[in-house]
């Protein structure tokens, strides 16, 4: 059993009785608010490994929530959202939320975006990354592919970096150019999309049906995770 503990904000009673049940029944320990007040009072005495937060709450909005949680903390934190709040999701994400999961949803899923989430976090001090046949030295600034050394320029680098540092992590368009290219091409998304492309091209067996570099509609990109992660020992 885990232990650790999460928050759960939801301002529905269902809802919040079965993700406290589902939760409990993976082993963490869950704490719930039914609002973004309560929320914030209970993340500032009780600091949770991870926030499970509904976008839709009364009085500050999970948005809100999510700002004022950013200012002071780095706890992985999960959105919840209705089909079609497609901008209320991307708006989330941009103001630090780690991932989003759609009501209704299916208990597996959001157990594995958590525990995504909470990987990312976790200390390391590995240098060298594998990621299936893709071996990224943060260090050094060397990536291999099936043994062999991919030449990319160091903005190509750069981006490659960032997503290998948040594997699983939903990352927007806006998040991606403000730490790649600076606050100043926040709206300059062609830059993003002809760099993807050119690294997918180095990068990906099959650039047409990328492998590691995934696209999500209308929200940004997230380097998958083909098999488990293992650090390189050298």
């Amino acid at each position: 059993m885990s232990g650790e503990r999460i928050l759960v904000v939801d301002d529905e009673p269902q809802i919040l009785r079965a993700l406290q049940t589902t939760l409990r029944g993976a082993g963490y320990d869950v704490e719930t608010a039914a609002s973004g007040e309560a929320a914030l009072t209970l993340a500032a005495v009780r600091p949770p490994e991870a926030v499970i937060l509904d976008l839709v709450l009364p009085g500050q909005s999970g948005i809100e929530v999510c700002r004022e949680l950013r200012g002071w903390t780095d706890v992985p934190i999960i959105v919840l959202s209705a089909v079609g709040e497609e901008r209320a999701k991307v708006t989330a994400l941009d103001a630090g939320a780690d991932d989003y999961v759609t009501k209704p949803f299916g208990v597996e899923e959001l157990l594995a975006r958590l525990r995504a989430a909470m990987r990312r976090v976790a200390p390391t001090g590995d240098a060298v990354i594998a990621l299936g046949e893709l071996v990224v030295d943060l260090e050094r600034h060397v990536v291999h592919r099936n043994g062999e050394r991919i030449s990319l320029t160091p903005r190509e680098f750069d981006l490659l970096r960032l997503f290998v540092r948040n594997p699983g992590r939903l990352m927007t368009h806006r998040a991606i150019l403000t730490e790649v290219w600076g606050p100043a091409y926040q709206s300059e998304s062609h830059y993003l999309h002809v760099y993807v492309s050119q690294l997918r091209r180095k990068i990906e067996p099959v650039p047409s049906r990328p492998r590691y570099l995934l696209t999500e509609p209308g929200a940004g990109y997230r380097l998958a995770e083909p098999a488990p992660s293992a650090p390189v020992t050298r």
